[in-house]
């Protein structure tokens, strides 16, 4: 996930271990649905064989976030191996398209050589055994594509991973129509989101109002620590994982395994994909754009302060006013981007292991 500027919402998100993309419910739920739906496969064989004992993509599927620290747990040989042979791998998690536009090109603004579209590539080519030293520059093994692919499916489906917002010095959203425009002083980086804070407390009310509230925990299970709060908390991670909360929540699911068996049993629309599945992350990033702009609906920054961070560099931040209803058709949409990254992740390993 992006990197998380404001200081005091850094430090409540690390603690609660929000730092994960889509949270971690929210990448096991795509990987639980891509398992269900890939039982007894072609494709789920071949996984088998890239996995270790006891994994699936639901446990896979937060490993390249957990290599970017020990939040999840000390680092394995394996994730420090990677680490040391990719570092930037925590910019292959997303791009900054503008969120007005409507496609995603190669050096379009906001793109990038290592950002998600162009990582997916590289990872499909690998299971499809048509890598080279040109495709293939971080050289990743089979199974190191197997992991990337099942967690930056479901980042590409996040919306503020591929949709980005530019600043204007009025406060309003611009695109820039070159990288350099991005200076800091007539146009800002939004950072994904991270720069523009909702009040929690005002979020907290809205969607009590309108979210049912959480299901009693099971007899017996570990209540998570209570840490302080920020007041405010960034879009980003609002849609990294508050949004999958709530989505939960509507359907009165507590875990991702249950959340998949749900969505499959409702038989839910699910875009499809056509080409060569290396043309699939253009497809879906596409798709992430639109999914952008219903983020970014009537949603409106006021005027610009600035923060400072721990290694002393300052920053411009936007306070947020959303619509009254925003947890409703942010919960919807996080439901079905979703279910469209878990039917995408199966469909993408069927495509390359269809027999």
């Amino acid at each position: 996930m992006k990197k998380l500027l404001t200081v005091l919402a850094l430090g409540a998100a690390f603690a609660s271990g929000n730092v994960l993309a889509w949270g971690n419910d929210g990448h096991r739920a795509v990987g639980a649905i891509a398992d269900q739906l890939l039982k007894g496969s072609a494709a789920q064989a071949q996984m088998a064989a890239l996995l270790l004992p006891g994994e699936s993509l639901e446990k896979i599927a937060n490993w390249p976030d957990c290599v970017k620290g020990t939040y999840c747990g000390p680092q394995s040989p394996e994730m420090l191996a990677y680490v040391a042979a990719n570092p930037k791998h925590s910019e292959y998690h997303y791009t900054d398209i503008p969120f007005q536009n409507a496609h995603y090109h190669d050096h379009d603004v906001g793109s990038a050589d290592d950002d998600i579209v162009q990582t997916l590539k590289q990872a499909i080519l690998v299971l499809q055994g048509k890598d080279d030293a040109a495709s293939n520059p971080h050289q990743f093994t089979k199974r190191q594509a197997l992991i990337l692919i099942t967690h930056l499916v479901g980042d590409i489906h996040q919306p503020l991973h591929v949709g980005a917002a530019y600043v204007g010095k009025d406060g309003s959203f611009v695109v820039p129509a070159t990288q350099a425009q991005i200076d800091g002083m007539a146009i800002f980086d939004a950072r994904g989101g991270n720069n523009l804070l909702l009040d929690d407390a005002r979020m907290t009310a809205l969607s009590s109002a309108v979210i049912p509230a959480p299901l009693p925990a099971d007899e017996g299970e570990a209540k998570a620590p209570a840490y302080p709060k920020s007041p405010t908390k960034p879009l980003h991670s609002y849609w990294d994982s508050t949004v999958v909360d709530y989505a939960m929540r509507r359907l009165s699911t507590r875990t991702p395994q249950q959340f998949a068996r749900t969505v499959i049993a409702s038989q839910p629309a699910v875009s499809g994909n056509s080409g060569d599945p290396v043309t699939w992350p253009y497809q879906w990033a596409d798709a992430s754009l639109a999914a952008s702009k219903v983020a970014y609906a009537d949603v409106v920054a006021g005027p610009a302060t600035q923060q400072t961070s721990r290694k002393g560099e300052v920053y411009n931040v936007w306070a947020l006013t959303v619509p009254d209803n925003y947890p409703v058709p942010s919960s919807a949409l996080a439901k079905q981007q979703l279910i469209e990254g878990g039917y995408h992740l199966a469909a993408l390993l069927q495509a390359i292991w269809p027999q």
